[in-house]
């Protein structure tokens, strides 16, 4: 498989969030490509015993940092630059993959929308901001890639402060996308990775114990998001064992066509449209 250019032995990624699920298989996979890798998340235990798992893996911690980090804090990314440049000199590869699960319900409780917002909204803002400038400034082939989510996208009701933090995550990643393509010379690239039903932690703390036939595996995303960047794509939108792809455009369409022919907000879920909705699933695509 071809690779973005930023993906290269011996250059250095940092990603958020790498002690468990998409994290870690990002940076299990990226050390098993030649990458020195840093680690970083919120909680320490289990972000050591992962990065002695990634170390092992590829035989050497030298290539591997862990850095303890709570990215709503603006001074713990910029510790975590600093960290991670003093140790390796460089980074080329940003993933700002740290979320929290939703239970953030319309009216619901001030203190939990805050602290979804500052993980998976703010989380990305700051990443970006730390990082972003500084390896614009290097001057060589880097990338960006923030984890979103279809809940931005189709914005389902019921989880309003979730689905509110990763529309703010597409929102800001398609800006940061337009700034870098504007901006002469500058060698970075920025990616939306758009996860379906996937095998995660948060699958776990449901009381899921094994892998839901429905779901992909970690590693099953990380394999979509580097094809998706070696072919260059901004929006890399990965179905899953029961969602194909098809199904993710239809059901992408319908939400923006709620505007464009001016029905209910959210009419997918509106008992009015439940049987159109179900015939524009049946209908063939365009």
């Amino acid at each position: 498989m071809d690779a973005h250019p930023a993906i290269a032995p011996g250059r250095v990624a940092v990603i958020t969030g790498a002690a468990s699920g998409i994290g870690l298989a990002a940076a299990k996979g990226l050390a098993g490509l030649g990458m020195r890798v840093c680690l970083a998340d919120r909680d320490g235990a289990v972000l050591r015993q992962s990065a002695d798992e990634v170390a092992e893996a590829v035989g050497g911690a030298g290539k591997v940092l862990a850095v303890e980090t709570d990215v709503g804090r603006a001074e713990d990314f910029e510790r975590l630059r600093d960290e991670v440049v003093g140790a390796f000199g460089e980074v080329a590869f940003l993933m700002n993959n740290a979320g929290t699960e939703g239970g953030g319900q319309l009216f619901g409780d001030p203190q939990r929308w805050r602290a979804i917002l500052d993980t998976n909204l703010w989380g990305v803002i700051n990443g970006i901001q730390a990082f972003a400038p500084m390896m614009m400034e290097q001057g060589t082939p880097c990338a960006i890639v923030n984890t979103g989510s279809k809940q931005g996208i189709t914005t389902p009701p019921g989880d309003t402060a979730y689905n509110v933090s990763k529309a703010g995550v597409k929102v800001v990643t398609e800006a940061l996308s337009h700034e870098l393509r504007t901006r002469p010379g500058c060698r970075v690239t920025a990616h939306l990775l758009i996860p379906g039903f996937v095998y995660t932690g948060f699958t776990r703390a449901r009381g899921v114990t094994e892998k839901p036939p429905g779901a992909w595996a970690p590693e099953q995303v990380i394999y979509a998001l580097l094809s998706g960047m070696a072919q260059g794509n901004f929006y890399i939108l990965c179905p899953d064992n029961e969602t194909t792809p098809e199904m993710d455009r239809k059901r992408i369409r319908w939400a923006a066509e709620d505007l464009i022919r001016n029905r209910p907000a959210l009419s997918r879920w509106h008992p009015d449209y439940k049987d159109a909705f179900a015939r524009f699933m049946d209908s063939p695509e365009d």
